[in-house]
């Protein structure tokens, strides 16, 4: 068992209230008793229980961060980007990974309330946010919005994205459109679908086909590959805007490298969010891009305004996507 602060203060003939002033306030007490409690305390082996007094006092270091899915390399950049800009405030970071499991999700925000964060970063919306922000702690949206605006958030126009994306298809030339993403219940992906058939209605003779999948993963783009490559070539798309990297690396997989579908030629493939694989894969692939580590970093400074000051009204903070054209849309 660790020495507690009673057994420091006992080693070195003190009283409990000294060892908390050489820990906290070091300058109420002599040079002498400084030097010799801190000698008792490296003896002893004492480590001070910050989380403890932290609770104690109402109050953490910590700030809470959930996200879809923590293996997908855009989520990672936005983590990345809220530890560097919390890390410079002097905070911690919990990460939690929600899976799209409301379950999960709802476990994260128990547990980050128990723990008496000093906030929490969510994405994306439930309705157990709500009920966080009513308990008192403060709450940022990354990569999401609440449908009434009532909570500070930080996004993507992901609609502007799907319609980018969609648009320098149908300026390909390309006319038979697949949307891959899904499940459709994950507002983001509405979003993208929403911003394809924006564009889709600006060009009367070209048609879109949904596929929808139940992951935004490389497998579920594989198996999507697959089966275009299994169709005759009138009956498949002649282009797929993917609702993310992970699926269209995989439609490129089951497309072209297990099937015979010739990307670009026969297939334009472009996905969303930029990761850093999507222009190393074996052609480079197309992609709407979104400033993942600066939506992190933005997502710490509400966070801390919102501490700063409870009342004030809740700001929304949108970043433009950017279109970034690769070979697997004949770049």
């Amino acid at each position: 068992m660790s020495a507690s602060i009673k057994d420091v203060a006992a080693a070195a003939g003190v009283s409990v209230g000294t060892v908390s002033n050489v820990l906290n306030r070091p300058e109420k007490v002599s040079p002498a008793i400084l030097e010799r409690v801190h000698a008792t305390i490296e003896e002893l082996g004492f480590v001070r229980n910050d989380a403890a007094r932290q609770l104690r006092a109402g109050r953490s270091r910590s700030v809470g961060l959930i996200v879809l899915d923590s293996a997908n390399p855009f989520f990672a950049e936005v983590a990345r980007g809220v530890e560097e800009r919390a890390d410079a405030e002097g905070l911690s970071v919990l990460l939690g990974n929600s899976g799209q499991h409301g379950a999960r999700e709802g476990a994260y925000l128990d547990l980050f309330r128990e723990q008496r964060v000093r906030g929490v970063l969510l994405t994306p919306s439930d309705p157990g946010a709500a009920a966080l922000a009513q308990a008192g702690i403060p709450l940022v949206l990354v990569d999401g919005d609440s449908p009434d605006g009532n909570l500070p958030s930080v996004a993507v126009d992901d609609v502007e994205g799907g319609y980018l994306a969609t648009r320098h298809l149908l300026e390909r030339g390309r006319r038979r459109l697949a949307f891959v993403g899904g499940p459709l219940a994950v507002r983001q992906v509405t979003d993208r679908l929403a911003g394809a058939r924006r564009a889709l209605a600006e060009v009367p003779d070209a048609h879109l086909e949904i596929v929808e999948k139940p992951a935004l993963t490389v497998l579920a783009g594989r198996e999507v590959g697959e089966e275009f490559a299994a169709r005759r070539p009138e009956d498949r798309p002649d282009a797929a805007f993917c609702a993310n990297d992970l699926l269209a690396v995989g439609v490129l997989q089951g497309s072209a490298i297990l099937g015979t579908i010739r990307v670009p030629t026969e297939l334009a493939l472009i996905g969303y969010d930029d990761i850093d694989f999507a222009q190393s894969t074996v052609v480079p692939l197309s992609s709407v891009r979104q400033p993942a580590r600066e939506i992190g970093a933005t997502a710490i400074d509400l966070l801390l305004e919102s501490v700063a000051d409870p009342d004030a009204a809740p700001r929304r903070v949108r970043f433009r996507p950017e279109l970034v054209i690769r070979a697997s849309t004949g770049g």
